[in-house]
Protein backbone atom coordinates (compact mmCIF):
# COMPACT_ATOMS: atom_id res chain seq x y z
CA UNK A 1 0.00 0.00 0.00
CA UNK A 2 2.95 2.38 0.88
CA UNK A 3 4.25 1.37 -2.51
CA UNK A 4 1.24 2.34 -4.26
CA UNK A 5 0.79 5.24 -2.83
CA UNK A 6 4.24 6.71 -3.30
CA UNK A 7 3.86 5.73 -7.10
CA UNK A 8 0.82 8.07 -7.58
CA UNK A 9 2.22 10.71 -5.18
CA UNK A 10 5.81 10.31 -7.40
CA UNK A 11 3.53 10.86 -10.76
CA UNK A 12 0.58 13.27 -9.90
CA UNK A 13 2.00 15.74 -6.87
CA UNK A 14 3.55 17.78 -9.45
CA UNK A 15 0.91 18.15 -12.02
CA UNK A 16 -1.75 19.49 -9.33
CA UNK A 17 1.23 21.98 -8.07
CA UNK A 18 1.76 23.34 -12.05
CA UNK A 19 -2.15 23.25 -12.36
CA UNK A 20 -2.59 24.79 -9.07
CA UNK A 21 0.27 27.63 -9.93
CA UNK A 22 -1.02 27.66 -13.97
CA UNK A 23 -4.46 28.96 -11.73
CA UNK A 24 -3.07 31.47 -9.77
CA UNK A 25 -1.47 33.11 -12.56
CA UNK A 26 -4.45 33.52 -14.61
CA UNK A 27 -6.05 34.79 -11.68
CA UNK A 28 -3.15 37.02 -10.75
CA UNK A 29 -2.88 38.20 -14.43
CA UNK A 30 -6.95 38.85 -15.00
CA UNK A 31 -6.75 40.70 -11.51
CA UNK A 32 -3.80 43.15 -13.12
CA UNK A 33 -4.73 43.94 -16.29
CA UNK A 34 -8.78 44.23 -15.30
CA UNK A 35 -7.30 47.91 -14.22
CA UNK A 36 -6.33 48.75 -17.38
CA UNK A 37 -9.91 50.34 -19.25
CA UNK A 38 -9.71 49.37 -23.51
CA UNK A 39 -9.28 53.23 -25.30
CA UNK A 40 -12.12 52.00 -27.66
CA UNK A 41 -14.14 52.07 -24.51
CA UNK A 42 -16.26 49.05 -25.66
CA UNK A 43 -17.41 46.45 -23.13
CA UNK A 44 -16.46 42.91 -23.08
CA UNK A 45 -20.35 41.79 -24.32
CA UNK A 46 -19.89 45.05 -27.06
CA UNK A 47 -16.40 43.55 -28.14
CA UNK A 48 -17.44 40.15 -28.54
CA UNK A 49 -20.54 41.64 -30.82
CA UNK A 50 -18.40 43.57 -32.72
CA UNK A 51 -15.61 40.58 -33.51
CA UNK A 52 -18.46 38.21 -34.73
CA UNK A 53 -19.77 41.42 -36.52
CA UNK A 54 -16.88 41.75 -38.53
CA UNK A 55 -16.90 37.93 -39.50
CA UNK A 56 -20.42 37.79 -40.33
CA UNK A 57 -22.07 35.53 -38.00
CA UNK A 58 -24.87 36.89 -36.58
CA UNK A 59 -26.76 34.23 -35.49
CA UNK A 60 -25.33 34.07 -32.10
CA UNK A 61 -26.88 34.98 -28.53
CA UNK A 62 -24.86 36.65 -25.56
CA UNK A 63 -26.00 37.08 -22.41
CA UNK A 64 -24.36 37.15 -19.12
CA UNK A 65 -24.27 34.39 -16.50
CA UNK A 66 -23.69 33.97 -12.95
CA UNK A 67 -19.66 33.25 -11.84
CA UNK A 68 -15.91 34.10 -11.86
CA UNK A 69 -14.54 33.85 -15.15
CA UNK A 70 -17.51 30.89 -15.98
CA UNK A 71 -17.19 32.75 -19.68
CA UNK A 72 -18.26 29.69 -22.53
CA UNK A 73 -19.32 28.88 -25.63
CA UNK A 74 -22.43 27.15 -25.87
CA UNK A 75 -22.40 25.39 -29.75
CA UNK A 76 -25.90 23.59 -28.98
CA UNK A 77 -27.40 26.66 -28.48
CA UNK A 78 -25.28 29.25 -30.36
CA UNK A 79 -25.01 31.34 -27.00
CA UNK A 80 -22.12 32.94 -25.82
CA UNK A 81 -22.20 33.43 -21.80
CA UNK A 82 -19.82 36.12 -20.29
CA UNK A 83 -19.27 36.53 -16.39
CA UNK A 84 -20.34 39.95 -14.66
CA UNK A 85 -16.78 40.49 -14.88
CA UNK A 86 -16.37 40.46 -18.49
CA UNK A 87 -19.87 40.69 -19.90
CA UNK A 88 -20.44 44.66 -18.55
CA UNK A 89 -16.57 45.20 -17.83
CA UNK A 90 -14.43 47.50 -20.69
CA UNK A 91 -11.32 46.10 -19.08
CA UNK A 92 -8.12 44.74 -21.16
CA UNK A 93 -9.13 41.36 -19.46
CA UNK A 94 -13.01 41.41 -19.86
CA UNK A 95 -12.09 42.40 -23.85
CA UNK A 96 -9.34 39.31 -23.95
CA UNK A 97 -11.49 36.43 -22.16
CA UNK A 98 -15.00 38.04 -24.20
CA UNK A 99 -13.38 38.17 -28.01
CA UNK A 100 -11.74 34.51 -27.02
CA UNK A 101 -15.16 32.97 -26.42
CA UNK A 102 -16.43 35.07 -29.67
CA UNK A 103 -13.41 32.85 -31.80
CA UNK A 104 -15.14 30.02 -30.47
CA UNK A 105 -18.48 30.71 -32.13
CA UNK A 106 -16.73 31.47 -35.15
CA UNK A 107 -14.68 28.32 -34.99
CA UNK A 108 -18.39 26.71 -35.11
CA UNK A 109 -19.31 28.58 -38.16
CA UNK A 110 -16.43 27.74 -39.61
CA UNK A 111 -17.16 23.32 -38.23
CA UNK A 112 -13.20 23.94 -36.72
CA UNK A 113 -12.23 20.42 -36.91
CA UNK A 114 -10.64 20.28 -33.46
CA UNK A 115 -13.98 21.73 -31.81
CA UNK A 116 -16.37 19.50 -33.98
CA UNK A 117 -14.44 16.80 -32.39
CA UNK A 118 -14.57 17.62 -28.92
CA UNK A 119 -18.07 18.83 -29.21
CA UNK A 120 -18.79 15.38 -30.38
CA UNK A 121 -16.62 13.77 -27.27
CA UNK A 122 -18.44 15.79 -24.63
CA UNK A 123 -21.11 13.66 -23.75
CA UNK A 124 -18.61 10.08 -23.59
CA UNK A 125 -16.13 12.14 -21.70
CA UNK A 126 -18.44 13.49 -19.21
CA UNK A 127 -19.78 9.70 -18.27
CA UNK A 128 -16.10 8.45 -18.36
CA UNK A 129 -14.56 11.25 -15.72
CA UNK A 130 -17.22 9.50 -13.91
CA UNK A 131 -18.02 5.89 -14.52
CA UNK A 132 -14.13 5.48 -15.09
CA UNK A 133 -13.10 5.59 -11.38
CA UNK A 134 -16.40 3.91 -10.20
CA UNK A 135 -15.17 0.66 -12.46
CA UNK A 136 -11.81 0.95 -11.70
CA UNK A 137 -12.50 0.96 -7.65
CA UNK A 138 -15.14 -1.72 -8.46
CA UNK A 139 -12.95 -4.14 -10.68
CA UNK A 140 -9.84 -3.32 -8.20
CA UNK A 141 -12.07 -4.35 -5.18
CA UNK A 142 -13.56 -7.53 -6.86
CA UNK A 143 -10.41 -8.45 -8.61
CA UNK A 144 -11.56 -7.98 -12.01
CA UNK A 145 -9.43 -6.91 -14.49
CA UNK A 146 -11.21 -6.48 -17.49
CA UNK A 147 -14.11 -4.14 -15.27
CA UNK A 148 -10.61 -2.08 -14.95
CA UNK A 149 -9.50 -2.08 -18.37
CA UNK A 150 -13.16 -1.23 -19.53
CA UNK A 151 -12.78 1.63 -16.70
CA UNK A 152 -9.54 2.99 -18.23
CA UNK A 153 -10.88 3.00 -22.03
CA UNK A 154 -13.52 5.40 -20.63
CA UNK A 155 -11.01 7.43 -18.69
CA UNK A 156 -8.69 7.16 -21.88
CA UNK A 157 -11.21 9.54 -23.97
CA UNK A 158 -11.64 11.96 -21.36
CA UNK A 159 -8.33 12.39 -21.69
CA UNK A 160 -8.18 12.65 -25.34
CA UNK A 161 -11.34 15.59 -24.50
CA UNK A 162 -8.19 17.60 -22.63
CA UNK A 163 -6.23 16.75 -25.51
CA UNK A 164 -8.30 18.25 -28.34
CA UNK A 165 -9.62 21.06 -25.91
CA UNK A 166 -5.73 22.11 -26.33
CA UNK A 167 -5.77 23.03 -30.52
CA UNK A 168 -9.17 24.77 -29.62
CA UNK A 169 -8.38 26.93 -26.99
CA UNK A 170 -5.11 28.30 -28.60
CA UNK A 171 -7.24 28.66 -31.43
CA UNK A 172 -9.86 30.49 -30.43
CA UNK A 173 -6.83 33.03 -29.15
CA UNK A 174 -5.32 33.22 -32.08
CA UNK A 175 -8.44 34.60 -33.68
CA UNK A 176 -9.26 36.93 -30.92
CA UNK A 177 -5.67 38.19 -30.46
CA UNK A 178 -5.93 38.92 -34.92
CA UNK A 179 -9.53 40.15 -35.09
CA UNK A 180 -9.64 42.68 -31.95
CA UNK A 181 -7.04 44.90 -33.56
CA UNK A 182 -8.51 44.53 -37.64
CA UNK A 183 -12.08 45.46 -35.74
CA UNK A 184 -11.11 48.48 -33.76
CA UNK A 185 -11.49 46.71 -30.30
CA UNK A 186 -8.07 47.21 -29.32
CA UNK A 187 -4.63 48.55 -29.91
CA UNK A 188 -1.71 46.44 -31.14
CA UNK A 189 -0.29 47.73 -27.37
CA UNK A 190 -3.74 46.69 -25.93
CA UNK A 191 -3.71 43.16 -27.42
CA UNK A 192 -0.22 42.51 -26.35
CA UNK A 193 -2.02 43.02 -22.78
CA UNK A 194 -5.27 40.88 -23.21
CA UNK A 195 -2.99 38.16 -24.86
CA UNK A 196 -1.32 37.69 -22.16
CA UNK A 197 -4.21 37.35 -20.17
CA UNK A 198 -5.19 34.26 -22.86
CA UNK A 199 -2.19 32.93 -22.67
CA UNK A 200 -2.15 32.39 -18.91
CA UNK A 201 -5.33 30.88 -19.10
CA UNK A 202 -4.08 28.12 -21.74
CA UNK A 203 -1.91 26.91 -18.82
CA UNK A 204 -4.75 25.61 -17.18
CA UNK A 205 -5.67 23.77 -19.93
CA UNK A 206 -2.11 22.49 -20.50
CA UNK A 207 -1.94 21.39 -16.82
CA UNK A 208 -5.09 19.56 -16.97
CA UNK A 209 -4.03 17.63 -20.12
CA UNK A 210 -1.06 16.59 -18.31
CA UNK A 211 -2.63 15.90 -15.37
CA UNK A 212 -5.00 13.64 -17.25
CA UNK A 213 -2.16 12.13 -19.05
CA UNK A 214 -0.21 11.13 -16.22
CA UNK A 215 -3.09 9.65 -13.99
CA UNK A 216 -4.12 7.59 -17.10
CA UNK A 217 -0.63 6.21 -17.15
CA UNK A 218 -0.71 5.80 -13.23
CA UNK A 219 -3.83 3.38 -13.76
CA UNK A 220 -2.20 1.65 -16.94
CA UNK A 221 0.73 0.71 -14.80
CA UNK A 222 -1.21 -0.21 -11.46
CA UNK A 223 -3.29 -2.67 -13.76
CA UNK A 224 -0.60 -3.61 -15.16
CA UNK A 225 -0.98 -2.93 -18.99
CA UNK A 226 2.29 -1.54 -18.98
CA UNK A 227 5.54 -2.75 -17.07
CA UNK A 228 3.71 -6.84 -16.86
CA UNK A 229 3.25 -6.40 -13.33
CA UNK A 230 -0.11 -5.89 -11.76
CA UNK A 231 -0.58 -4.57 -8.48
Amino acid sequence: MYGISSLYLMMMVPALILAGIATLVTKWTFSKYSKQRVMSGVTGAEAAQRLLNSQGVRDVKIEQVQGFLSDHYDPSTRTLRLSPDVYGSQSLSAIGVACHEAGHALQHAASYAPLVLRTTLVPVAQIGSYGSYILILLGSFIASLGLIKIGIVLFSVTVLFTLVTLPVEWNASARAKLLMVSSGIATRTEQRAAGTVLNAAFLTYLAAALTALLQLLYYLMRSGLIGGRRN
